[in-house]
């Protein structure tokens, strides 16, 4: 009997719980708890009839939503059938209407496709002509007189087309004119400035006694940050303050494009530092020698200006070469021919050494110079090599380096060796000029103190 009470409180605990009925947290016997159960089943069950209720009412107003999307629907076909019906009409009087205007265009269709094509054609021309930087807004104008002809069912204005003709003279025109105005300037430092430009036809752009280039993408004027060489610029100053007549120029053709290659041409410092040390060396090479050759000739020409002034004064012997072969014979005048022979010869031989002095080292530097030249040529092969091994023959700029060295020392090593051998043969000659007055006048000598015997 306890059993069966404990087992019912329990099942009626666990009803009490899943509904929704607050339980007192006091202690109750089995009669209210059953009066409880009973409360919250019927208020379940009233809960329950009303969302069935809402449910029927929201199934009604979704069926009446439903026949009022299909009449939108209904109305929207008719409305779409209606439009199709119309835009067939539309288009086919559309296309009778293009035939008639075709028709009445006649001759005039060919006019306009000839405008719209020198229109295009100018429009292009006119953004890379120098020109532009003077008269900028006429591109617009072009654009859409281009774009109106282009549409085949509009017509050009009367002055339309005078435009078009006139831009065109006014291009010819200033094709001769030589005109400063100001314009925006981008300088050589990065800053943008405006500052007065002379145009010269349609050939170059200067300001400032610089050359100017034009970008046509951005309608600006560069001034280039390495101008040409001197005979290229010394005229422009004097181009820019002339207010009339002729004055020498030189233009580009190309419209600036030549001005930019000479400017990436490199100077003559730049293509010795292109030789690197071994050029170097042969440059000292060729000072050198050239000091050395002068300091000889002028030495030699002193020498050979007291020698001629001894021939002239022989009783008396100086301090030249001749000088001192003339005082060996008189300090053995009382000597035998053989001996007095031997003397001279000996004092020429003391004189010789003198005579040639540094001769032998310029023959040398004449024929180690282009030996230089010719190491400076193995090690450029050698490092364009390693070059094309490291990043292959893809990109010519990377063998230009070596290829530089290897040509410039060349270049250098017969540039010094050349000149050299000829400063060689000079001073040689004139040596061999003073020695062989030396011979000249022991030889007579000799023959005088022979017969006098």
């Amino acid at each position: 009997m306890k059993s069966l009470k404990a087992l019912l409180i329990g099942g009626l605990a666990t009803v009490t719980l899943a509904a929704p009925v607050a339980v007192s947290a006091q202690a109750i016997n089995l009669d209210q708890l059953l009066q409880q159960v009973r409360s919250g089943r019927a208020a379940d069950n009233a809960e329950n009839a009303q969302r069935i209720q809402e449910f029927r009412n929201n199934r009604a107003r979704q069926q009446q939503l439903l026949e009022e999307a299909k009449n939108l629907r209904a109305q929207g076909e008719r409305r779409s059938a209606e439009l199709e019906a119309q835009f067939d009409v539309n288009d086919k009087e559309i296309i009778e209407l293009d035939l008639a205007l075709q028709e009445r265009l006649g001759s005039l269709k060919e006019l306009f496709g000839v405008l719209q094509q020198t229109a295009g054609d100018a429009r292009g021309q006119f953004e890379g002509s120098l020109t532009q930087l003077q008269y900028p807004d006429r591109s617009s104008f072009l654009t859409e007189f281009a774009q109106k002809m282009g549409q085949g069912n509009r017509l050009a204005s009367l002055e339309e087309i005078e435009r078009l003709w006139f831009e065109l003279q006014r291009e010819m025109t200033e094709s001769g004119k030589t005109v400063t105005f100001p314009a925006r300037v981008i300088a050589a430092n990065g800053d943008e400035e405006q500052r007065d430009v002379t145009r010269i036809g349609l050939f170059n752009v200067v300001s400032n006694g610089n050359y100017m280039l034009h970008r046509p993408e951005t309608g600006k004027l560069i001034e280039l940050a390495r101008q040409p060489a001197g005979r290229y610029t010394n005229k422009i100053s004097d181009l820019e303050s002339a207010d009339s007549g002729m004055h020498p120029f030189a233009i580009d053709p190309l419209r600036g494009q030549l001005v930019g290659l000479l400017t990436e041409a490199p100077n003559m410092k730049e293509r010795i530092n292109q030789g690197g040390v071994i050029g170097y060396i042969i440059i000292a090479l060729g000072i050198v020698a050239l000091l050395v050759a002068l300091w000889r000739f002028f030495a030699l020409a002193g020498v050979g200006a007291k020698v001629r002034s001894q021939m002239k004064n022989p009783d008396d012997p100086g301090n030249n070469p001749l000088g001192r072969v003339l005082a060996t014979y008189s300090d053995n005048k009382a000597a035998d021919v053989e001996t007095l022979e031997l003397k001279m010869g000996e004092a020429i031989l003391k004189e010789t050494p003198k005579l040639n002095s540094m001769l032998t080292f310029l023959k040398i530097i004449a024929a180690v110079a282009p030996l230089m030249g010719l190491l400076g040529t193995v090690t450029g092969m050698i490092i364009t090599f390693q070059q094309i091994t490291l990043f292959g023959t893809g990109d010519p700029k990377l063998m230009a380096g070596g290829i530089s060295q290897a040509l410039v020392t060349t270049v250098l090593g017969l540039c010094v060796a050349i000149p050299t051998l000829f400063l060689h043969t000079l001073v040689s000659s004139r040596a061999k000029q003073i020695s062989q007055v030396l011979q000249e006048q022991a030889a007579g000598i000799i023959a005088r103190q022979a017969e006098g015997r």
